[in-house]
């Protein structure tokens, strides 16, 4: 029978969990294609919009999974459960520290840029494709979370 701290944090930590790995998900199917095939002022407009709103989101699901997942694998009454959402909090740690130094820097610099003034050698640092590929490493991490996370889930159903 699992604990109320167990039954409070771990619906929480799915969720939020959940709901990164899917706005990332979403983010690999749509946005990125959108935005890979946009022109350069295009993309400086809709990469800013895009932006905006997810950068304050991101953030509260990933620390609440991270918490969660610590706070699990500490105390969650079956020994396989723990260890699932321990495995989880390195993934998230991963995918944080992904966003901080790769793909937070490039969203702030991209949201101060001027679509109708871009800089004249933004062809050279056009950053579409870094951004996409660590984009898609922090989606991995999120989903490879939410695997464990869904484990640890099915093992506490056990």
């Amino acid at each position: 029978m699992p604990s109320l701290v167990t039954a409070l944090v771990l619906p929480l930590v799915v969720l939020a969990n959940g709901l990164a790995a899917g706005v990332l998900v979403g983010t690999q199917l749509g946005g990125w294609p959108l935005l890979a095939s946009l022109p350069p002022a295009r993309y400086v407009h809709a990469h800013a919009f895009f932006a905006t709103r997810y950068d304050p989101f991101m953030p509260v699901c990933f620390l609440g999974t991270v918490t969660g997942d610590a706070v699990l694998a500490l105390g969650a009454p079956h020994g396989p459960a723990r260890w699932a959402f321990a495995a989880g909090v390195p993934l998230v740690l991963a995918a944080i520290a992904v966003s901080v130094t790769r793909n937070v820097p490039v969203n702030r610099w991209v949201r101060s840029l001027d679509p109708e003034a871009l800089p004249a050698d933004f062809a050279r640092r056009d950053p579409r494709p870094g951004w996409g590929a660590w984009n898609r490493v922090r989606c991995l991490l999120a989903v490879a979370a939410l695997v464990t996370n869904c484990l640890g889930l099915g093992l506490l159903l056990h």
